[in-house]
């Protein structure tokens, strides 16, 4: 007669097929346990962590429209051929990193208005420009340390020009070359003009004197450079540091497991 087996009821003995599988998914299911509660603390904190940039400051570059619209030049300054006839439009002030959610120019563009007492000339066009330069906030000022006309005080700016002598919009009238480029037409009606080596466009009529396309975070101040000393601008916990404090726990639960398992295969 076969012996009977002596397994526990209920499933197989632990020398018996099965018995390996079951004890093996224990301790998977034991460290998903571990794993998934830090791993969730580490989403969470990411997740919660404020913005630290809020835009940039710089010119943006549009095209006057039908009924005085405005529509985002793709094309930078440099490389931009208006025709005769067109409306150039430049704005400066704190927006996202280019795109349509720019700041727009707060002037509508009109060429009729503009070019009313510029004469036609043979052999060349006229393109109209308007330029905004923007508000106090824009330059970086509080509403309370600076007016558009008024004197400079200290530590309104985070341009590096005068955030208390914001220059007024303005419109003008260019006469240009056929092929002249947008660049080409500012330099005419707006000098001077100030470029980065990237050539980027960082100042129109000298505004600002400082400063080109500077990140700004969410209180609106300029973000310190790279490799300054103190580039931590937020009064919030490091994440950083707390995401890197749980995953170096994470690791070492996942050290013990396999320890353990090598124990106890």
């Amino acid at each position: 007669m076969r012996p009977a087996s002596h397994a526990a009821p209920g499933g197989p003995g632990p020398g018996l097929p099965g018995g390996g599988a079951r004890a093996r998914a224990r301790r998977r299911t034991a460290l998903a346990a571990l794993l998934l509660p830090l791993l969730g603390a580490v989403l969470l904190l990411a997740s919660a962590a404020p913005a630290q940039a809020a835009g940039y400051r710089y010119w943006s570059f549009w095209r006057g429209a039908e009924g005085g619209s405005w529509t985002y030049q793709q094309q930078g300054p440099s490389v931009a051929v208006p025709p005769d006839g067109a409306v150039d439009g430049w704005r400066f002030a704190l927006s996202p990193d280019g795109g349509q959610d720019a700041a727009k120019p707060r002037t509508a563009g009109s060429f009729a208005d503009i070019c009313a007492d510029t004469p036609a000339q043979e052999g060349r066009k006229r393109v109209a420009v308007v330029l905004d330069f923007g508000t106090a906030e824009d330059a970086g000022s509080s509403a309370s340390g600076s007016s558009v006309s008024g004197s400079s005080t200290s530590g309104s700016s985070a341009v590096g020009s005068s955030a208390a002598s914001v220059p007024e919009q303005r419109t003008a009238c260019a006469t240009v070359a056929p092929r002249a480029t947008s660049a080409e037409v500012l330099a005419t009606v707006a000098p001077p003009l100030r470029y980065d080596t990237n050539g980027l466009l960082c100042a129109i009529a000298g505004y600002p004197k400082a400063g080109c396309g500077d990140q700004v975070g969410a209180a609106g101040a300029a973000q310190p450079a790279a490799g300054s000393a103190n580039q931590s601008t937020g009064s919030g916990p490091d994440v950083g540091l707390i995401a890197g404090g749980a995953l170096v726990a994470v690791l070492a639960g996942g050290a013990v497991w396999q320890a353990r398992r090598r124990r106890h295969p």
